[in-house]
């Protein structure tokens, strides 16, 4: 009688460890099936109407990058007109920075995040006027002004 409870006993973590080996298998398939870069081409349309600025470059993005963006672009179709052709402008300006620019901007927005909320807004209102004066500067000393 002992033994077989013994036996019971084995065959019972037998089972268990080959079911959670199965389960820990199938987790690592399928996040492998998920993590795999996925061509323009095979993006639904709503996909490819919020990444529309980087059609181009899409298939060359990392896929670490391709599934962030994925999961930004998820929300675009609830988004307001406003906000589809901000998403549209961020992304647009996005798309044409070099990869050391686009890192330097992820910097600056982790360095952000650590700012007190009380204080980003002052922040983001000395921004919103240094870049008001380089637009000035810039059509101050546009060269079609001077003809």
């Amino acid at each position: 009688m002992n033994h077989n409870f013994i036996f019971v006993k084995i065959n019972f973590v037998l089972t268990r460890i080959f079911l959670t080996g199965i389960v820990l298998f199938l987790f690592l398939v399928s996040s492998a099936v998920r993590a795999a870069p996925e061509p323009w081409k095979s993006l639904s349309p709503a996909h490819q109407e919020a990444l529309a600025p980087l059609k181009q470059q899409w298939d060359g993005l990392p896929e670490v990058q391709q599934h962030r963006l994925l999961k930004t672009a998820k929300r675009y179709p609830s988004l307001t007109r406003e906000q589809k052709q901000r998403f549209q402008e961020r992304l647009t300006i996005w798309s044409k920075l070099t990869p050391e620019q686009r890192e330097a901007a992820r910097e600056k927005y982790q360095a952000f995040k650590k700012v007190p909320a009380d204080t980003r807004e002052e922040v983001k209102q000395m921004v919103r006027q240094e870049q008001e004066n380089k637009a000035k500067q810039t059509t101050d000393t546009d060269p079609e002004d001077e003809q």
